[in-house]
């Protein structure tokens, strides 16, 4: 069983981590970046029921984030 400090720490980092991509979200949208509006995105509705599915923003994201986290590991691996 894992001590409590590295339980506290593992979630203060998750917690950044999660603070930090929502400044990210928070500033891209203040910028103008279509995130969430992109030709593959998908919204449905009816009536009082509003469905949304991002495709092309996860996808866009997906690549941006796996180029990121690569350059990252590739520098700390020197």
């Amino acid at each position: 069983m894992p001590e409590l400090t590295t339980v506290g720490r593992w979630l203060v980092v998750l917690g950044l981590g999660l603070a930090a991509i929502g400044g990210l979200v928070w500033v891209s949208a203040r910028a103008g970046l279509p995130l969430g509006r992109l030709p593959g995105d998908f919204r449905f509705e009816t009536g009082s029921l509003t469905c949304f599915v991002p495709l092309a923003s996860m996808i866009v994201l997906s690549v941006l984030l796996t180029l990121v986290l690569n350059l990252v590991v590739r520098l700390l691996n020197r």
